[in-house]
């Protein structure tokens, strides 16, 4: 069922590569609720990904675009106000990657170049984008900035390594700027806090099995899957959240406020004993 919600928006898509990405799912919707689209990702990106096909589903303009190059940026944001004949009013940060992950540092032996990309990456490129956005007044007011993500940025998760300083450094940046943009342009930023996704980006953090068995066990309503996020983000951009700026948002089934459940305490009983001494 559509309601209309977007219906004469335009936004911008950044990070869709697959159908398992969250910004996929997060166009779909938006395309669904009547929004103008452009998607945006690495050149790279879009010839390995399947984002061609989302563009068609979508009526989409695909721009690329690295998010961590600021001339990349202005050219991108210079040819989406063009196409749409005016200013956006919603776009999406849906990127992330570190390379100490896929390389298996951990978080006691990072390799500091690639901590560098990780922080660029994913979450210095939200800051580079807003600010291009910012200097080119290319926001409509009222508009809405939501990026993705995740609850490792307050508390620590074995493995999540790396991207959780980064996923800190980009709530800061999405509460810095959003009182800039709000305060002079009436426009929101907030951070979505996603349950552990299924993406190709998360099926790289060490344990992620695991992970999403525990979350799952833990959170009263279960893990919030793909096409959940997409909804949070849909309302994030319509008009029915304009007085929601600088926040972080849960969208976890509740994981984040509970300490011990039922179900994942009975998993932990039964491993109790040989699991007594480990570490």
């Amino acid at each position: 069922m559509s309601y209309n919600l977007l219906k004469g928006k335009k936004g911008i898509v950044f990070g869709a590569l697959n159908e398992s990405s969250i910004a996929w799912h997060v166009a779909e919707l938006a395309h669904k609720e009547g929004a103008q689209l452009v998607l945006s990702n690495t050149a790279v990106a879009m010839r390995m990904g399947s984002v061609q096909e989302l563009a068609k589903k979508t009526d989409a303009v695909l721009i690329p675009a690295d998010a961590t190059n600021v001339n990349d940026l202005n050219e991108l944001f210079k040819k989406a106000t063009e196409h749409f004949g005016g200013k956006i009013d919603f776009v999406l940060h849906s990127i992330g990657m570190s390379p100490n992950v896929r390389k298996g540092q951990t978080y006691d032996d990072l390799n500091y170049d690639y901590l560098m990309k990780t922080l660029d990456i994913s979450a210095i490129s939200f800051h580079k984008m807003l600010q291009v956005a910012w200097k080119q007044d290319a926001i409509n007011e009222w508009g809405s900035i939501v990026a993705l993500s995740y609850i490792a940025a307050q508390r620590t998760l074995y493995g999540y390594n790396d991207m959780a300083d980064a996923k800190a450094l980009l709530e800061s940046i999405a509460r810095s700027f959003g009182y800039i943009f709000g305060r002079e342009r009436r426009v929101r930023i907030n951070t979505i806090s996603q349950s552990p996704t299924l993406t190709t980006a998360g099926s790289g953090v060490m344990g992620f099995e695991g992970l999403m068995d525990f979350t799952e066990r833990m959170s009263p309503l279960g893990n919030a899957d793909a096409e959940e996020c997409a909804g949070l983000c849909v309302s994030l951009f319509s008009d029915l959240t304009r007085k929601i700026t600088m926040q972080n948002i849960y969208n976890d089934g509740g994981f984040s406020s509970m300490g011990m459940s039922q179900r994942a305490m009975a998993v932990y009983n039964k491993n109790l004993d040989e699991c007594r001494d480990c570490q």
